[in-house]
Formats: C-alpha cells, structure tokens, sequence
C-alpha cells in the first residue's frame, strides 16, 4: 500500500483508537488526539503543490477486484489536490474549534471524532479515487458519516429528521449516480475516470449518453442541495455548529461540485449537460438567497445562503463546459467562468467557514441564535463582530474581500454568454444575468441582515438565556484565521493563481491542456467600467432599499401554504408512504404459511412460464429414451395414487402417511437408477418429516369443522396445477433443450486436478461448492443452537416451577 492511500485511510485506520482515548485520557480534551491527522494530513497534501503546478500527476494503484474492472486507483492533480487541500485544512480548523465548543464532560466525544474522522477518509477518498465504483463506495460513505454527525444529539426530534432527510436524498442520489457509473462502464469497458475522458467521443454516441449523463447529475444535485433537493441542507444545520462548518464550507455540499467539475470533459458534447448545470445552478442561486432572507435562525440563514453559493459555483461549472467547445484557451470568453468557480469555491470555503464559527460563538456565549432576541452584540464582542462583518460582507459580494473578486467574475461570466453562437446561449442566454443579478440582490440583503440584527441596533441582553460576552480565546482562533485568509485572499488573491487555481481548472480541461495551451489566471480589482460593475452597483443601491424597507415587503413569504412547499411535499410524501406500506404489508402479510407459499409458487411459476414462451423453449421430445421396466409402471402408479389420495383425506394423520408413501416410492425410485447416497439421504428426509409432522400435528387444535369456501379450493387448485405444469414442461424441456454443456463434463475433467479428489461428489461439496456446503453448516449449526436454547429455557423454566411449588408447600406447612 502506497503513502497516498495511507493519506487517504488515515483517518479511518485512527477512528478505532479514538473512543478508548476518550475513555482513558479524560482530563485532555479528545481534540487534541485527533487534531493530529488533518494537521499530517494537510502538511503531507501541500507536499503535492509543486507537482500539480508543473501539471504533472501522481498516481497509486492496488489491486483490488481486477477481473471485475475495480482497482483502488489514487489519483492527484490540480482538481482533486485543491479539494484535499480544503477537506483537511478546513478539517484542522474545525477539529481545534472544536476542542473549545464542545464540553469534554457533558458530550460523547468518542462518538463524534470517529464520525468525523470516518467522513474526512470518506470525503478524500471521493476526490481521490480514479476508479467509480471506488469513488462511490466512499461517497455513499460520506452519506452514512453524515447522517450519523447530523444526528450526532440523537435525543432532539428536528436532530433525527435532518439527518434522515439528508440520508433518504442523498442516497437516492448516489444510487442514481451507481446506474450512470454501470451505463458509462458498459459503453467503454472500464470504470476509470481517466479513460472515460478519453473516450468522450464513443459515450456521446451511445444511446443511454443522455440517461447516464442524467444519472450522473442526479447524485451531484442531490449532494450538493441543488433545487429541488436542497431541502436536506437547512435541516442539516441541527448538527453541532462544528460539523455544519466542516459540512457546508469545505467538505459534503462540495462534492457534488467536484464530481460536475471532473465530469465535464466526459459529457462535454452535449447542450443538456451545459444548460441543465447552468440553469439548475443559477435557480438554486436565486431560491437560495430569496429564502435566506426569511430565516430568523443565524444558521438557517447561513444554511440557505450555503445553498444560494452552491448555486452559483454550480451555475459557474455549467457555463464553464462551454469554453470546450472552442479550439483553444486564447479568448475563450467562458474560460473565466470555470476560473470563478475555482476561486469562489475557495473563497466559500473561507467565509463561510468563519461565518458558521461565528454563529456557533453567539449560540455558545448567549444561549440563542434567534436574531430576533439578538442585536447590539458588538459592544460586548468586538472580535466576534469583526469576523461576522468580513465573511458577510465577503459573501455579500463587496470590496475589499475575496467574495468580490470572485462575484465579480461570475457576473461577468453570465454577461458573456451573448457571445457564443451555440447552445442558444445568445437568445435565451438573456435569462442567466437576469437571475443571476435577483440573486445577488437577495445575497445582499441576507449578508447585511446577519451582522446587523445580530450585532447592531438595540441591545436586548434581558431577554437572552445567558448573560452574552467574548468567547474564549481558543475559539476564536479558527475563524479569526479564516477571516484573515478573506482579508488576504482580497488584497493578493494571485498567491493561489498559479499554486492552486491554474492546476485545478487545467484538470477541467484535459482535451485543451492536452494541446500545449495553458491556462492564464489573473485576478484582479479593477477591470474599468465593465456591465460587471454597474450590476455590483446595481446589486448594493436596490438591495440597501429593499433592506430598509423589508417590514413592507415580507409579506410575500406567508403566501405559499407549507403543503405547497417542496418541505412539505417531502412531509406528506413520507407520511403517504409510510401509510401505504402498511396497509401493503398487512394485506399480504396475513401470518399463514399457506399465503406466502401461494405468492412463491405464483411468482416463481409465472416467471419460468414467461421465460419458457418468451425464449421459445417449450419444444420437447420423447425420442431415445431409456425404456421403462413393468416395477417400475408400478412404482410410479404408487406414487400418483398416493398424492391423488392425499387431497381426499379428511384426517391428518392418514394425509402424512400418504405423504411418506410418495417419499418412500420417490427414494425406490433413485434406488432403481443407481443413486444409492440420493436414496438414503431421501429416505432420512422423509423419515425425519413423517416423524416431525406427527409430533407437530398431534400438539395442534383439530381441524374446524366448518364449511371452507369454494373460492378458496378452487385458488388452491390453479396454484396447484399451475406449479405442477411448469414443473412438468421444465422435466420433459430438460431431456432435449440443452443449449449449454453440462458442468457434469468440467467436473469430470478437473477434479482429480484441480482438487487431487477421486469421489467427484466430495469433491464438489467440499471443494467447488465448498461455501455453500460451509453455509449449509453454519445454518444447521445455527438451528442446533435454537434448538439447545429452546430445551435449556424449558429445562429452566420447569426447575424454577418446581422449586416455587416447593416453597409454597413448605410454606403452607
């Protein structure tokens, strides 16, 4: 095993150690122990940065299923180092934040850090994985990890419907993603991302491109919390604001960003591809922001902004695919798009990370996070403040901080699209800048809205739980340094242009990179007077308005009824559900055997039949044939007349004995044709059945004597002559159809070979069948011991009896 997949592993292999830490060190927070791995591991990442830079890759390979295609193949360039690089440097800030919010005597810290270590490994082994399969057995992870960190204070209701809302959405998504991944793999032959790029050009004519490509942004949008599935992310914000930073900055909502980013180049061909990104992106981006604007929770808003910056990076990527439809990199007008997506996925990262903190500080120094008891906090936490008023006025979009730079570009990119002569983007393209200019008014209002009602205005500490003041030093320390990295990343952001972004959008376009050409990155303030400009002037001017006059306005948010809204669409979907399947499971479970035996024979017989007339196969022959011996007229006229007689029987005990009449004749039978191990293996079956049946049947109540109903022998009857065809059809079909060569002749040639076995039926048992016969043991090995539980619990049961009944006798004595 290779270093980068150590890299990767990491915090899987320490998650084991993790809660015996927690139980024997007590007096030292569980934090520190664990802050150790992001800290390697994004020192070990950083190491990969003059690699990526000189556009070169790594890449590690262990051999996993190979016949299957599945090999756990590591893979670091620009795309996937940047987004390790963000899983364990945010990862390290949060872990130490956490040290700080979370109480090391009041919480289960072994839990928390194993879940959390399991969605780091999870998360890195998404970006990291070149095989699919690979990638989504972790992503499926990170869903799993997810759920559990969400759900972290299980005893809350709103904690365990967030989490199983994310969970029900996210894996359906990721199943989705699973039948893209198999439809890709059968166009091509391999599950390798690499050589699906490769091969864009045969997947864009297969038929199923469309429902791959389908599929594929199905488990994107579901991860990411793109409209209509962004619903899970709000109520995600139960979680403790830790994991929220860690799962809304940098790590979950972004890999649906990352899988649209890598996949672009495989289903670059296609318009659908390019507007359903762009246009679901740029929908999300307005949803997002309109209904931030009405939370009164600070994570809720930040929840709903988060959705609103998914949106717009995704919106981003989508535009972004356009520039592959040029010949080059020189003014490629939609090169800048795939650039702002880069840069606001790092600058998202940076404040709202902080922002999340921030609101984590209010709640843990004041008890609430309700802006409507909030406000005038800035005189008591002036540091606070001062992170809260950079991230928001960086997510707001407004010199002199990164969310500038990178809104900046991506209004320009939407102003841009006029340019191309494709996909329709100069016609219909007009909608894009329009949305996207409502959504950044709406970002506008929620950014200035979530400092100002919380730290401006009127104090109102009477009516806060707890007396507010500044937080301890320790945490403040992780946002105070991603604040400065939004501070830093305004005034230089081109200390990342070449170490960082240019690798990453490079790895976006491979075909092009392929060519010589390079990407050219440069950002920059000031462009001039650009349309850019004027929609950011635009952007401040009405959204000041609108803040000021939001008592007037808001009305608008009480008009949509909850069963309309897509919450509660999902609501009454569950409760809908949930009715269904019980009423389902009630009607075919009925508690009799005979029911389900019916359901079984139906279906099973019903399929063989199907497939006996669809694969034309009912034809049958009754030529060279063995001839049949006068005893053996006899014996089967036996066995018929002993099952006919079984149906007129009106006694149990008359109907078992016929029953082992037909079992002995079929054992006669497998004596005739030379089967003596067959015969006696019969013989002890019907024995052992004839014996149990008359145990059981003489412990059960008589049979009612009571009419049975017509309809209920005549349904016996068609199950019963429908079972008995197809096994008839099958018995005469197997004398002449055999379209494959009997395994009988592999047996024969390899078992002395391959097994060094002279009794073929041994061998097979124990060796070419050896675990089945292994789970036939450990079947029967399982009923022996319910059986001995079932004695030793009667045996007990029985002693204690006896015992109280003598301690009543010598008590009444």
């Amino acid at each position: 095993m290779s270093v980068l997949h150590l890299a990767i592993l990491l915090p899987l292999l320490a998650a084991p150690f993790i809660p015996f830490l927690f139980r024997g060190m007590k007096q030292i927070h569980t934090g520190w122990f664990v802050l150790i791995v992001p800290v390697v591991l994004v020192t070990y990442f950083a190491g990969f940065i003059p690699i990526t830079s000189a556009g070169d890759v790594v890449t590690a390979t262990i051999s996993w299923m190979p016949s299957l295609g599945i090999n756990f193949t590591a893979y670091v360039d620009g795309l996937s180092l940047l987004f390790a690089l963000l899983i364990t440097g945010i990862g390290a800030l949060v872990v130490l934040y956490s040290i700080y919010y979370l109480n090391k005597d009041k919480e289960s810290l072994g839990h928390f850090y194993v879940y959390l270590l399991m969605f780091m490994s999870a998360m890195l082994g998404v970006v990291l994985s070149d095989n699919m399969i690979v990638m989504y057995m972790f992503w499926e992870l990170t869903s799993i990890s997810s759920f559990l960190l969400i759900g972290y204070w299980y005893e809350k209701e709103r904690s365990r419907y967030g989490a199983q809302k994310s969970m029900l959405l996210t894996v359906f998504g990721g199943l989705s993603m699973l039948g893209g991944i198999v439809l890709l793999e059968s166009m091509i032959g391999s599950y390798s991302i690499r050589d699906m790029v490769a091969n864009s050009g045969v997947i864009a004519e297969s038929p199923f491109f469309l429902v791959a490509m389908i599929l594929i942004l199905l488990g994107a949008f579901t991860k990411s919390a793109q409209f209509p599935f962004h619903i899970w992310l709000p109520d995600a914000m139960e979680a403790p604001t830790p994991v929220s930073a860690y799962l809304h900055s940098a790590t979950m909502v972004k890999a649906g960003l990352y899988l649209v980013a890598r996949m672009s180049p495989v289903f670059q061909e296609s318009s659908v591809w390019l507007w359903t990104i762009a246009g679901v992106g740029m929908f999300t981006m307005f949803w997002g922001s309109f209904n931030a604007v009405k939370q009164t929770d600070l994570k809720g808003i930040l929840a709903f902004s988060t959705v609103s910056q998914l949106g717009l990076i995704m919106s981003l990527l989508g535009l972004g695919a356009a520039a592959l439809h040029y010949d080059g990199m020189d003014d490629n007008i939609f090169m800048v798009a795939t650039i702002a997506a880069i840069f606001h996925l790092i600058n998202h990262a940076t404040f709202k990370g902080s922002l999340f903190m921030m609101a984590g500080i209010v709640d843990h120094e004041t008890g609430t996070r309700d802006i409507r008891k909030l406000g005038g906090l800035m005189t008591v936490m002036p540091i606070t403040f001062t992170i809260a008023i950079i991230g928001s006025l960086s997510m707001a979009g407004l010199p002199p901080f990164n969310g500038f730079l990178s809104k900046e570009m991506f209004l320009k990119a939407t102003t841009k699209v006029f340019s191309a002569d494709f996909f329709a983007l100069d016609t219909i393209g007009i909608l894009l800048p329009v949305i996207a200019f409502i959504g950044s008014v709406f970002t506008f209002i929620y950014s200035i809205m979530l400092f100002a009602r919380t730290f401006m205005g009127k104090a109102k500490f009477d009516q806060l739980p707890k007396q507010p003041h500044e937080a301890p030093i320790g945490m403040l320390i992780s946002p105070v340094i991603l604040a400065l990295l939004v501070v830093g990343l305004g005034f230089f952001p081109n200390v990342l242009s070449n170490s960082l972004i240019k690798p990453a959008v490079e790895s976006i376009y491979p075909t092009l990179v392929a060519q010589g050409q390079e990407v050219d990155v440069h950002i920059y303030f000031w462009h001039g007077l650009t349309p850019e400009l004027y929609m950011t002037i635009g952007v401040v001017l009405l959204g000041s308005l609108l803040f000021w006059q939001m008592g007037k306005w808001m009305g608008i948010y009480n008009r949509i009824p909850h069963r309309l809204t897509l919450n509660g669409v999902y609501d009454g979907t569950l409760v809908w559900s949930n009715k269904a399947a019980y009423r389902f499971k009630d009607n075919y479970m009925t508690g009799f055997i005979r029911s389900y035996l019916i359901y079984i024979f139906v279906f099973l017989s019903g399929m063989m039949l199907f497939s006996i007339w669809w694969f034309d196969m009912y034809k049958f022959s009754f030529e060279n044939l063995a001839e049949i011996a006068p005893y053996e007229y006899v014996l089967g006229a036996v066995v018929m007349l002993g099952a006919l007689a079984i149906l007129f029987m009106k006694s149990r005990l008359p109907s078992i004995i016929l029953l082992g009449v037909v079992g002995y004749g079929v054992a006669l039978f497998f004596v005739f044709f030379g089967a003596p191990d067959l015969a006696l293996t019969q013989l002890v079956i019907e024995t052992v059945s004839v014996a149990l049946f008359l145990l059981v049947f003489y412990h059960m109540p008589e049979i009612s004597k009571k009419e049975v109903r017509m309809r209920f022998k005549v349904g016996n009857a068609i199950v019963a002559i429908l079972v008995g065809t197809t096994v008839t059809l099958l018995s005469f079909m197997a004398l002449t159809n055999k379209s494959l060569t009997s395994i009988s002749e592999f047996y024969k040639e390899n078992v002395y070979e391959l097994a060094a076995g002279k009794n073929m039926v041994n061998v097979v048992l124990v060796d070419f069948r050896g675990f089945d016969t292994l789970f036939e043991i450990v079947v029967l090995g399982l009923a022996a011991l319910g059986i001995y539980t079932m004695i030793k619990f009667r045996t007990s049961r029985r002693t204690k009896g006896e015992g109280a009944h003598e301690a009543k006798q010598q008590t009444r004595q």
